[in-house]
């Protein structure tokens, strides 16, 4: 009898569990459900929905006459083209730029020492609790005396290293067997050869993780491009969809339908890469 109790228990405390899971799962992938299907209704139907009735609440959700006309409709009036591939330029250079400065940094900070090391290390740790906003004006003045207003470089330019991306790469360097550093040395191995060809590859799903990381924000990024590009040859695309609502005088459907095309390279790459970030046994190059 005992042993059938516990397992109701269980059994409840487990449906419980996954029941509030899912509550938390719909309440998050509404908002992005409600745009989905707004990009793709017609005209004539509803945009916002009345949640009086439940079951009209969620039925709503499903276009009834699914086109693809406001999609068509917001390439064409609007170059998304070229701001979707602004977006791939700039985001695709602050990922690189990214990997290679923060782990030419984090190397040294976790693999070799030195006088002030934990110092050097904290004092750009301690960075990241300085908000954005503190920074940007001198920012902006630095890009203009450089000339990288109105540039793919300006853009980027306040985003090419992290702190967090140090600090990522400097733990991942850190779980690196020793092993495989006292080889490479014994071979003759430069410090920069071992980076390259023992380090990097030993961090490959951290290194993913950063590159997941510094991409979404680039691409998301709207304050900062806001400020340093005025050309619209230069835009990216969160510039393009908020250039939406005053072009189409808040028409749903239509920023609906450029917040899609925006969001669609988000989600194909987490799809193709989110394996690489789970490492395998093997990562650590070292057989039990």
């Amino acid at each position: 009898m005992p042993d059938q109790l516990l397992t109701r228990q269980r059994t409840v405390k487990i449906v419980a569990t996954y029941f509030t899971l899912l509550a938390i799962t719909v309440v998050m992938l509404f908002p992005l459900l409600w745009l989905v299907s707004t990009a793709f209704k017609s005209p004539t139907e509803q945009v916002f929905i009345s949640p009086e009735n439940l079951g009209e609440f969620f039925g709503q959700l499903i276009p009834q006459s699914p086109t693809l006309g406001n999609l068509q409709t917001v390439w064409q009036t609007y170059p998304f083209g070229r701001y979707l591939l602004n977006s791939v330029i700039v985001a695709s250079l602050t990922v690189s730029l990214n990997l290679l400065f923060c782990s030419l940094a984090a190397y040294p900070l976790a693999r070799l020492s030195f006088r002030g090391r934990d110092t050097i290390f904290a004092l750009i740790v301690s960075t990241i609790m300085i908000p954005f906003q503190i920074v940007m004006i001198p920012l902006y003045v630095l890009t203009v005396q450089l000339g990288l207003r109105n540039s793919y470089l300006g853009i980027i330019f306040p985003a090419i290293a992290s702190a967090f991306g140090i600090f990522l790469l400097r733990q991942a360097f850190q779980g690196v067997p020793k092993e495989l550093e006292e080889a490479a040395r014994m071979d003759g191995c430069s410090e920069l050869g071992l980076w390259w060809h023992v380090m990097i590859p030993s961090v490959r799903p951290a290194l993913v993780t950063l590159a997941i990381f510094v991409f979404i924000g680039a691409w998301s990024d709207f304050l900062w491009p806001l400020i340093v590009v005025d050309r619209p040859e230069f835009y990216t695309l969160p510039l393009g969809v908020a250039n939406l609502a005053s072009t189409f005088s808040l028409d749903w459907r239509l920023i609906a339908a450029g917040s899609v095309i925006a969001i669609a390279p988000i989600l194909t790459l987490f799809t193709f890469v989110q394996r690489y970030i789970i490492p395998s046994e093997a990562s650590s190059g070292v057989k039990g």
